[in-house]
């Protein structure tokens, strides 16, 4: 079968692969072109790659303001490139200001939507719910929670598990040794290690790293490391590094949490990422006054921790904005590195945790419900 995959996003490049290879398990003749990376392109062939993310990728409303002709000009391209290559159905990965615009236009052309990595409408912009219902034929979750929350908007969402489950797995399958991780990104070996996730975007950094790096500071028997991204320039951390003693490594955020005693995270799936890595953490995070006033409006959730939101319970301590103190990270960090009175019970919830998530295969298990999913669909049209 023909497939036609739009992913808009470093992530959904790296999901939208392993589901490609999940589908070809399910599917050896399975077909596919897409939007997406360069990950994807290893799985589906270059030549079938209609645009990279790298080139479609805008974020924040200034942005997409700034951008809106090209923007709208892609989306116009994407809708007649699924027409001239005419796929059995089309899969839309995360990237809703995008794929929503797809969706309501593949299903008015009769090709059917799947959506796999729902938008976050639990947490915002719920009205999406009903443009879920409208245009998607099959809805694919990633977090158990939220087949009880679209079970109550009348849809029957699939969840195969969490395929970051199956990221953690390869990574840890390839770790580099030790010392070769060590070795290799200059880290004096002498003292146990405190990974620190202050976000992939530049904002996110610089409200919470330098609060990272003075807490730092407070634990002299421990050496901080921060976890960079590659896409920003490494003055940014340089600046505000300085004089600290903290470290920094880009390109290697598994190992660095593989041998860490614990962690200092800002939010968003690198919560989930350290849960699954078995790393105890605190969650820290802090943006502007104007940004959490008006999103004290528009997100309804209770947690900002994915740990949290998926236990239903607080796993794990969250200090946000003027709750986000030096004694109060240093008390709940103290609690959680070896010794301290909240680390066994916080592995003991990982552990439950990964349970929920469902562990590694959860791609081949979407690809595998995909397949037959659409061949339901298609074997459906025929018979009519």
């Amino acid at each position: 079968m023909r497939y036609y995959l739009i992913a808009g996003e470093a992530s959904g490049d790296l999901h939208g692969a392993n589901l490609m290879a999940g589908i070809l398990k399910a599917d050896p003749d399975a077909v596919f072109r897409f939007w997406g990376g360069d990950r994807m392109a290893a799985v589906g062939g270059v030549e079938n790659l209609a645009r990279h993310y790298k080139t479609a990728s805008f974020f924040g409303l200034a942005e997409v303001v700034r951008h809106l002709p090209e923007i709208l000009r892609q989306i116009g391209e994407c809708k007649r490139d699924i027409d001239d290559y005419r796929p059995d159905a089309v899969i839309l990965i995360d990237y809703p200001g995008f794929n929503f615009r797809i969706a309501e236009y593949a299903h008015g052309k009769g090709y059917p939507v799947f959506y796999y990595i729902s938008p976050k409408v639990w947490a915002w912009k719920e009205s999406r719910v009903e443009k879920i219902r409208r245009f998607v034929d099959r809805l694919f979750i990633i977090f158990p929670f939220e087949v009880e929350y679209f079970a109550r908007k009348g849809i029957d969402a699939i969840f195969e598990g969490n395929p970051l489950a199956d990221v953690v797995a390869a990574q840890r399958a390839a770790l580099p040794s030790r010392e070769e991780f060590f070795a290799r990104h200059g880290i004096p070996g002498d003292k146990p290690l405190v990974a620190l996730l202050a976000g992939s975007r530049r904002s996110e950094i610089e409200y919470n790293l330098p609060f990272m790096a003075k807490l730092s500071l407070r634990f002299p028997d421990h050496r901080f490391v921060v976890a960079g991204v590659d896409w920003l320039d490494r003055g940014l951390y340089d600046r505000m590094l300085e004089g600290t003693g903290v470290g920094f490594v880009t390109g290697a955020t598994y190992p660095l949490l593989a041998y860490s005693d614990a962690a200092v995270v800002c939010s968003g799936t690198a919560t989930l990422e350290t849960a699954l890595m078995n790393v105890p953490k605190v969650v820290c995070y802090r943006k502007d006054a104007l940004s959490v006033f008006i999103g004290r409006f528009l997100v309804k959730i209770k947690y900002i921790s994915l740990v949290n939101l998926i236990m239903g319970r607080e796993v794990v301590r969250e200090l946000i904005q003027q709750d986000m103190t030096l004694d109060k990270a240093g008390e709940e960090l103290r609690a959680v590195l070896p010794g301290g009175g909240k680390r066994g019970r916080m592995l003991e919830e990982f552990a439950e945790l990964s349970r929920l998530v469902g562990g590694p295969g959860a791609s081949d298990r979407f690809g595998a419900r995909m397949v037959s999913e659409l061949t339901a669909i298609m074997g459906g049209e025929r018979k009519r």
